[in-house]
């Protein structure tokens, strides 16, 4: 029997201004339900996280929350997803949604997604892993970070793979294709936390 694709979703605990951002959410969530991937994401119950994680709830899908203690007081993690893990760190709450994905898919949001994509780019140009990552850009929202791998790029401090790395989608099924697509498991999680406690 083969296992259940999952798929990270890094986003924002904040709506934002444009009320693409909402829509966008909720078209992913609800697909991710009816192409039966499990949804890995920040456990929150607040900004387009939220919208995303209920969306998919609403249409019967797996969603699993993981998020920390702290960041569950704060933001009043979402009840009634499938799993939950709460996690005693930022570190170790970043680390079990890189283990349990098979790629991931980023929404627009603040400090922590641009945290979240950022990491995961650096994993993948130092050879820990070699999953997919979709920035869904139907807002144009993420231009501005490609714009910066392109200079990272022609200044020498990123390679041609890594300023490649995201690919830009326009639409939820364009991003979602990608990743299955291109997900492989060809991981070494324990390299990767061998890594960061280095």
């Amino acid at each position: 029997m083969n296992r259940q694709k999952s798929i990270c979703v890094y986003s924002g605990s904040k709506v934002g201004k444009n009320p693409g951002n909402a829509v966008t959410a909720q078209l992913l969530g609800a697909a991710l339900a009816q192409r039966k991937i499990r949804m890995v994401y920040g456990g929150g119950s607040i900004g387009l996280m939220g919208i995303t994680a209920r969306a998919a709830m609403d249409a019967g899908g797996h969603v699993v929350g993981v998020i920390t203690q702290h960041l569950d007081e704060l933001e009043v993690g979402l009840a009634g997803v499938s799993m939950r893990h709460i996690e005693a760190t930022m570190h170790a709450r970043k680390m079990r949604m890189f283990e349990m994905s098979d790629g991931f898919i980023a929404l627009p949001g603040g400090s922590g997604t641009l945290d979240e994509i950022a990491e995961i780019l650096c994993w993948h140009q130092i050879g820990l892993h070699n999953k997919p990552c979709v920035l869904l850009n139907n807002t144009s929202y993420w231009l501005p970070l490609v714009n910066m791998l392109h200079t990272m790029y022609e200044q020498g401090f990123l390679t041609a793979a890594g300023q490649g790395y995201f690919h830009l989608a326009d639409s939820v099924d364009e991003a979602l294709d990608y990743i299955e697509r291109h997900s492989s498991r060809g991981i070494d999680a324990k390299r990767a936390i061998e890594a960061r406690l280095s």
